[in-house]
């Protein structure tokens, strides 16, 4: 798997430096947080911490990444898969994130140059802990599934949520 990761950065071209430069960043903020790649189209994003998701129209739970990192024509989109109280992280904090353009669980930016890092590691890290903790709104299954499972989020026990220690 680290090989495949290597080689979507090394097909990223020029764009490879700063791809590397969020993941790191992302990784510092959320030590131990799986990463992996995950098919996307044609093409595959970089996820970090798999979750249980459901949603609406679905019968069934699925995995989805917590956070995930894709290199679009003219801009990088981290997406933050997190709703807390209500809100989705990404859109509630976005006047805060720098010179960013955010949907709702979407950061978009051109250049990690113009994104506040402190802020931006902060709304990672929060998400971690509040999926962790069974708040993330995005990930809890319906309460038939919960009773279910053991967990409704990342977690160390789960192969594809954090790395073992």
């Amino acid at each position: 798997m680290p090989d495949d990761v290597e080689a979507w950065f090394a097909t990223a071209g020029d764009r490879e430096q700063e791809l590397r430069r969020v993941d790191a960043l992302v990784t510092a903020a959320a030590p131990g947080i799986d990463r992996q790649l995950v098919p996307v189209g044609a093409g595959a994003m970089l996820a970090y911490g798999l979750m249980p998701y459901r949603p609406k129209s679905a019968k069934e739970t699925t995995m989805w990444p917590l956070i995930s990192l894709a290199a679009q024509k003219r801009h990088l989109s981290l997406y933050v898969s997190a709703v807390v109280d209500g809100a989705y992280l990404a859109e509630s904090r976005a006047d805060r994130l720098g010179t960013v353009s955010c949907g709702k669980s979407c950061i978009r930016f051109t250049s990690l140059d113009r994104v506040d890092t402190g802020e931006l590691s902060a709304l990672v890290r929060d998400a971690v802990a509040t999926t962790a903790a069974g708040e993330n709104a995005y990930s809890a299954a319906p309460a038939v599934d919960r009773a279910a499972s053991s967990s409704s989020s990342i977690t160390s026990a789960s192969p594809v949520g954090r790395k073992s220690p």
